[in-house]
């Protein structure tokens, strides 16, 4: 009899290049593969020709199948065909309800794994050459969700919003308006933004601004999702914004600048 195994496998955050090893051989020994809206679907030219290959949806405004759903698939698969994999977008333990999936395979005595994957939080703003932390200028970053279970915004962004540490804003495009509102109230409408689009992939677009024009921006330019929102100062760290906006500083010298600015604003 196989052995019942759920992987949970990160997919990476769109380009089939930044998958890690671990991933492709996992998705070669598996028997099952469900896989994401977030998850290239190049990235299944890795699995075994007789391996059985299903779309299951999971993102914002594209949900193939409910959770429950994919939970009782997963069941099903393994006790038929032995090792399923799972693969999601990014890294499963961000915003990939993994421990809903865990719980279920568990609970039918299913083994599982877990294939950690580069996460779009923190890559798709590296790609664009914006650090989410840089000396003199920010110490800390968040990573929250746009919208909770129920629709309603995270009050973690709330609590975000008031503090100096650069936030990532994931799955918040059909919120971004009131969630900039957010910021506007804690006295930042003139921090930077940045909004990427298919971030890592050949469709990657950006568009910057501040947190009281970035909503008219996006919208300007049909933004849509997936999309990863940057908002604090290390978002003028961008080439094109250090050229045009920094020229002639250097990065000390902008970070100086940044903290000079807010020792007044004490």
């Amino acid at each position: 009899m196989n052995k019942k195994l759920l992987s949970l496998v990160g997919a990476g955050p769109g380009n089939t290049d930044l998958i890690t090893l671990k991933a492709v051989k996992t998705l070669e020994k598996a028997a099952v593969v469900l896989y994401d809206a977030l998850a290239n679907d190049e990235l299944l030219k890795y699995v075994s020709s007789g391996a059985i290959t299903r779309f299951v949806g999971k993102r914002y405004g594209c949900h193939a199948l409910s959770q429950q759903e994919i939970n009782t698939l997963i069941v099903e698969y393994a006790n038929r065909y032995g090792h399923v994999v799972r693969l999601k977008g990014g890294d499963p333990f961000v915003f990939g309800r993994a421990q809903e999936e865990i719980d279920a395979a568990r609970a039918a005595g299913i083994e599982v794994e877990i294939v950690p994957g580069i996460s779009s939080a923190i890559a798709v703003p590296a790609l664009q050459m914006i650090p989410l932390t840089c000396r003199g200028i920010t110490e800390s970053f968040w990573v929250c969700t746009g919208t909770t279970r129920s629709g309603d915004i995270s009050n973690d962004i709330l609590l975000a919003a008031q503090s100096t540490a650069t936030v990532v804003i994931l799955m918040a495009m059909s919120r971004l308006e009131a969630i900039m509102d957010i910021f506007t109230a804690f006295g930042k409408k003139d921090t930077p933004v940045a909004v990427i689009e298919n971030g890592s992939t050949d469709k990657e677009r950006i568009v910057m601004g501040t947190v009281q024009d970035i909503y008219f921006k996006t919208q300007y330019a049909g933004m849509g999702n997936p999309s990863v929102i940057v908002v604090g100062e290390v978002v003028k760290l961008h080439p094109s914004l250090n050229a045009e906006k920094i020229a002639g500083f250097t990065v000390h010298q902008f970070q100086h600048a940044v903290i000079e600015s807010r020792t007044k604003l004490l």
